[in-house]
């Protein structure tokens, strides 16, 4: 089958949680025999330009807010106009539309994925008899959960209206596309209600295991996106209510992008900013901490840091959609609990049994992902053909 993604961000870099997801997707419709095609930016403040040969770039652009500047006043301007979420606006552009006309006028495709809820709008520019909706997550309930933690009026109104127009976006995809492809059963169980919906489980985003335990060199690890607004929450929180609790003699390593205020005010704290290699830093720590506190979806990390074999604590949320976890996982949603757990875990000596069980979950979940990805395919095969025969006859 040949197949057209049509993305927020080209993913094949894998920079951040929401492109690894749409890379392992990818990655698992190409082992499953597919030809796969992706449209999309690449993100200006990601660095140096890559593009991977099954990879289509519209242009370069920012895509945060806090970078976009002025642009994003040009944004929230469109989303009015047009009444769409601003979360949508901001992708929409002249460019992306010619670029995947010409695809679509020079290809043959048997399946488009609409990657991400904010690409909805692209249901006014495409007319195709198979689309599936690949949601990482249901918006919405993001957005209303910004809404009942706000304290700020102008906030909440923002987050009221971005909340109830995702929400119609989802529902407007959902009930165009022939499936729904989620990454939980609760957001299964919501898309069911207006299409075949099906949970896939996604995969930790490591290309392969260490045969060996690495060295430890620090006590807790913390690794995120920390533009994204629940990350930065989740981080927030355990500096202001967990790290108080935790003997000043742990050392903490915080890695990823966006959080330089961190060293500021927590001088025992280091920062380190992006790391290349996410599954070392994972490894070298003897306990990773995962304090999110709001959001939807699967978290990357969550499964990224199962598969390292270090020890992990996390909320109850950082474990969403995340069935039967190692030994290795302890959960704590207090503060109290939360630093205690990570203290015992700190002072574990790291075993071969931990690194062992945890290969053994990467590949179990890795082979239930294929499976489950296999049996999307073939459920999609009929429906494709059905479909060509009656474009054939017209």
């Amino acid at each position: 089958m040949k197949i057209l993604v049509l993305t927020t961000v080209l993913p094949a870099r894998k920079l951040h949680g929401s492109e690894v997801a749409s890379q392992n997707m990818i990655e698992g419709l190409q082992q499953n025999g597919c030809e796969v095609t992706v449209l999309g930016y690449a993100r200006q403040e990601d660095g140096e330009l890559y593009i991977d040969r099954h990879e289509v770039l519209v242009s370069e652009r920012s895509i945060e807010t806090k970078q976009a500047k002025l642009k994003s006043m040009g944004w929230f301007a469109l989303s009015l106009l047009k009444r769409l979420p601003y979360s949508a606006a901001k992708y929409i552009s002249s460019d992306y539309i010619k670029r995947l006309q010409s695809l679509l006028s020079t290809e043959s495709y048997d399946a488009i994925v609409i990657d991400h809820a904010q690409m909805g709008w692209l249901l006014d520019v495409i007319q195709h008899p198979m689309i599936v909706l690949m949601a990482h997550n249901l918006e919405h309930e993001i957005y209303w959960q910004h809404y009942h933690r706000s304290r700020n009026r102008l906030a909440k109104w923002v987050y009221q209206r971005e909340a109830t127009l995702i929400q119609h976006l989802e529902v407007k995809l959902a009930s165009s596309a022939q499936e729904v492809w989620t990454l939980t059963e609760n957001d299964r169980k919501y898309f069911a209600q207006f299409s075949t919906a099906r949970t896939l489980s996604l995969p930790s985003s490591f290309a392969n295991q260490h045969s060996e335990p690495m060295e430890k060199t620090f006590d807790i690890g913390i690794i995120g996106s920390w533009a994204w607004k629940p990350n930065e929450e989740g981080l927030r929180w355990f500096l202001e209510t967990v790290y108080p609790l935790l003997p000043p003699s742990l050392t903490i390593h915080v890695a990823g992008r966006g959080a330089n205020w961190v060293t500021e005010e927590y001088p025992n704290v280091n920062y380190v900013g992006f790391v290349e290699d996410s599954k070392a830093f994972m490894m070298q720590a003897r306990v990773m901490a995962i304090p999110t506190l709001t959001g939807g979806g699967i978290q990357i990390k969550t499964l990224d840091a199962i598969a390292s074999g270090s020890k992990i604590v996390g909320t109850s949320v950082a474990l969403r959609g995340i069935a039967n976890p190692p030994q290795t996982v302890s959960i704590a949603d207090q503060p109290q609990q939360f630093a205690q757990q990570l203290v015992a875990a700190s002072r574990m000596e790291p075993t071969i049994a931990d690194l062992a069980e945890a290969e053994q979950w990467y590949r179990d979940r890795q082979a239930q992902f294929l499976g489950e990805v296999a049996e999307a395919m073939n459920n999609l095969k009929p429906t494709v053909s059905e479909s060509n025969r009656f474009s054939s006859i017209r």
